[in-house]
């Protein structure tokens, strides 16, 4: 009988590190070691041998060099509206196979208006929005106050403050001005959905995806204002409760899985993401707000490892679950 030999999975990521930054959340979207140890050891419980890249700028000659089946993809990149994009398009460039999604999904997923563009172009309800390139821009007509702020092609809530809801034209301004100049780049102006708010995770392929039990943020108002905040989002222990699986009627179930479901298909999403959304207070739709094909895995803190918790995974789980995605996608032999 011949034995199978060992996956040899390389695992990419972007450290957090304890250096002087220009802004306090430069890194927030960069993970701890203590994180990457947990992804590496999920994938040797399941027999795998793991290699650890960090996709600095010498990951091109790492991935030359080394000789892997897979890389389990953790990069959220280094610099430019693109560098979630960098490494699948490398390994798409050296024949590699990957976790999650592609280098185009990656890329447009990151830019919030383009991916905002894509998706209502899918029918799916999102609410209205602007690009400022300055303060001096005019605000379109057709926009209401109160609108929220925010560097267009960010996550992990980097560049929204506590204040970053602008109630008139002066607020606005100033805010598209702190965006754009402590950014370098456009600031997202859309109308503030007041409301509940709702994380929805994903995981699969094609016709055979499984939504995962929706999550709900419950902020603490006197100290959160009722959004993500950098700050909110960094200690979000002391300002958010989670109820998962929300408390929802079937039909507002039904509309918030299947908006999300038009999201990840209409971005051509792989294996995983997880989708944010707002149920509107005057009209009790949702309305998406951004997708994030690369989500947190930080076991006790990310969104996605609590959720999957409650649909009976646990964190070695899901890892595994993500990896063996993508091996069926390539026709690869699964693992655990």
């Amino acid at each position: 009988m011949e034995t199978r030999q060992t996956l040899k999975v390389g695992l990419t990521y972007n450290l957090r590190r304890n250096v002087p930054t220009a802004n306090e959340d430069d890194q927030a979207e960069y993970d701890d070691l203590e994180t990457v140890l947990q992804i590496k050891t999920a994938l040797e419980e399941a027999g795998c041998e793991v290699l650890l890249m960090e996709a600095t700028s010498g990951i091109v000659s790492i991935l030359q060099s080394q000789d892997v089946d897979i890389v389990f993809n953790f990069a959220e990149g280094l610099k430019g509206r693109g560098r979630e994009a960098h490494i699948p398009a490398l390994l798409n460039l050296l024949s590699t196979p990957f976790t999650g999604s592609d280098e185009t999904t990656l890329a447009v997923a990151l830019d919030k208006a383009l991916t905002k563009i894509i998706v209502s172009h899918a029918n799916v309800r999102t609410p209205n929005f602007q690009l400022f390139f300055g303060k001096n821009d005019k605000l379109k007509k057709s926009l209401k106050f109160p609108l929220i702020v925010k560097p267009n092609a960010e996550g992990s809530s980097k560049g929204i403050i506590d204040n970053s809801i602008a109630t008139n034209h002066e607020e606005l301004a100033s805010l598209v001005e702190r965006v754009t100049s402590l950014y370098k780049q456009p600031a997202l102006v859309e109308e503030y959905i007041e409301g509940r708010e709702f994380t929805v995770g994903i995981l699969g392929n094609g016709d055979s995806l499984e939504v995962l039990p929706i999550l709900e943020a419950h902020f603490d108002k006197s100290g959160s204002r009722g959004f993500y905040s950098y700050r909110v989002k960094k200690h979000s222990s002391n300002f958010v409760a989670y109820t998962c699986p929300a408390s929802l009627t079937p039909g507002e179930e039904k509309s918030i899985k299947k908006l999300a479901v038009n999201v990840f298909k209409a971005l051509q999403c792989n294996d995983v993401a997880r989708i944010d959304l707002r149920v509107s207070a005057a009209d009790n739709k949702p309305y998406f707000i951004e997708i994030n094909p690369l989500p947190g895995l930080a076991d006790g803190f990310s969104d996605l490892p609590l959720i999957a918790k409650t649909a009976g995974m646990e964190y070695n789980q899901l890892i595994i679950r993500i990896l063996n995605e993508a091996l069926v996608r390539y026709g690869m032999d699964t693992v655990g």
